[in-house]
């Protein structure tokens, strides 16, 4: 089924409008990459290190309390945290990271949309040394005022610690603002204060004045201001990629990165609209991999996918319907 729905989405991909500038690969971190770790298939949620340079978190959805810290330069996991304290996880959906530097892993998936009447969320502080070690986790129970769910974006915000969750509809979903702290000792309640598209992800910028919200098509930017959504968004540009769930911002807010979930899929960074082009910088030396052994030299790096993203948004093809319905339904396990 996923190699149908790749060769459709080879197809549609041919009606998508060219990108913008991209950075290009071997100039330093926070580029285009590739995960080059096999246990790393069904990576569903992305998050730039705040503690180490060029380092991007990311999990698998039906997996064991673990999550990958990837270097960007190489695309190899240079550390593997085992989480320890929580229960085992059910759909992990996203990762962000907070202000205070702790890791926020959102176990908030329900692919029957409903089904679970709560779900948890895992902090742990950002480790100092990147290296396979368990981690203590905290465990939060979450509930919605509204009822159970479906959602596959949990965001930080990174000035108030605030968190957020997007749930997921095919016709619309809603944005949920957690408690200002969130506590272990009870039920912690996330009630509507917006309404959003379609959305498999998202993060807020650096500065925490805009908030990236992605689907499967597509991705828009908008406008944060006093705890809400303002305006409509701006098209961010995604790339159309397999299935597509996780995205972040670089940890300058320069540029996006989008990626999918899939054996060895590929990250693709999208310079933001309103960010100047990157300046051609002097070489950087290459990122040790986790066994501390440098790439080699010789090798010659993957071809980027930064060309084919989309910068205003999609086409599709005359009489085509955009596969938007129905699609996850047919990757569900």
């Amino acid at each position: 089924m996923r190699s149908a729905l790749c060769a459709l989405g080879a197809a549609a991909a041919l009606a998508l409008l060219p990108a913008g500038h991209a950075r290009a690969e071997g100039q330093g971190p926070d580029r285009d990459f590739t995960f080059e770790d096999s246990r790393i298939t069904e990576s569903s949620g992305l998050a730039a290190s705040r503690a180490h340079p060029g380092i991007y978190w990311t999990h698998n959805d039906q997996d064991e309390p673990r999550i990958f810290g990837v270097d960007s330069r190489t695309g190899k996991t240079v550390a593997t945290l085992t989480l320890s304290g929580v229960g085992t996880p059910r759909d992990m959906e996203a990762v962000s990271v907070g202000p205070d530097g702790d890791l926020y892993v959102g176990d908030v998936g329900d692919n029957l949309d409903g089904s679970w009447d709560h779900v948890w969320i895992y902090r742990f502080p950002e480790p100092k040394t990147l290296k396979d070690q368990t981690v203590r986790a905290r465990q939060y129970v979450v509930k919605y005022a509204d009822g159970p769910r479906n959602a596959e974006a949990l965001m930080v915000h990174p000035k108030t610690g605030r968190v957020y969750i997007a749930s997921k509809r095919e016709d619309g979903g809603g944005l949920y603002a957690g408690p200002e702290r969130l506590t272990t000792s009870g039920t912690n309640t996330f009630r509507r204060v917006g309404e959003v598209p379609w959305v498999t992800d998202g993060a807020f910028s650096p500065d925490g004045e805009r908030l990236l919200l992605r689907g499967y098509f597509s991705a828009r930017e908008y406008v944060w201001k006093d705890g809400r959504i303002s305006g409509d968004g701006t098209p961010a540009g995604a790339p159309f990629q397999g299935q597509a769930e996780s995205a972040t911002y670089t940890p300058d807010g320069s540029a996006f990165l989008f990626g999918s979930e899939g054996a060895h899929s590929r990250v693709v960074r999208v310079d933001r609209e309103d960010a100047p082009a990157p300046a051609d910088p002097a070489p950087t030396p290459a990122a040790p991999g986790a066994d501390g052994a440098a790439p080699d030299p010789g090798q010659a790096p993957a071809a980027t996918g930064s060309q084919g993203s989309a910068a205003k948004g999609f086409l599709v093809l005359a009489g085509g319907t955009v596969l938007v319905l129905g699609i996850k339904r047919l990757l569900r396990r």
